[in-house]
């Protein structure tokens, strides 16, 4: 694991973002942060775990929703300052219910969303979440 973590450069704060993709259709569900420890325990259970800068610890991703990711492999690009998540979704990826996070595209100059929510935020999490 040595090997893994001289080759990973993270930032100032001490994250690197992560992007996770649907191990079996290439879907992008999102991207997220993660720190040396966040990596380590993802490798060591195989249940994604990311950092959150807005909680300031650490995110077991499906804790609260129940929508869990499970790694299928890690992969590092050629800088090694941002890593590939090859996971399994259970479940939605995005915390409005939706499959993945990029459900906005601009199409003829305006911003539209293109993907509706499959499950609602109150269900996901027993209140709004925004």
């Amino acid at each position: 694991m040595t090997d893994l973590f001289d080759s990973l450069e993270f930032n100032d704060d001490g994250l690197i973002p992560a992007i996770a993709q649907a191990y079996d259709t290439g879907e992008v569900l999102m991207m997220a942060w993660m720190n040396a420890e966040s990596v380590r325990e993802t490798l060591a259970t195989g249940r994604v775990c990311y950092y959150s800068r807005s909680r300031g610890k650490l995110w077991r991703k499906g804790e609260s929703s129940g929508q869990t990711q499970h790694l299928h492999e890690l992969r590092v690009d050629c800088d090694g300052d941002t890593l590939l998540l090859l996971v399994q979704q259970d479940g939605v990826a995005c915390h409005t219910g939706r499959r993945n996070c990029f459900f906005r595209a601009v199409r003829d100059g305006e911003l539209v969303e293109i993907a509706a929510p499959e499950v609602s935020p109150d269900a996901l999490y027993g209140h709004s979440h925004g």
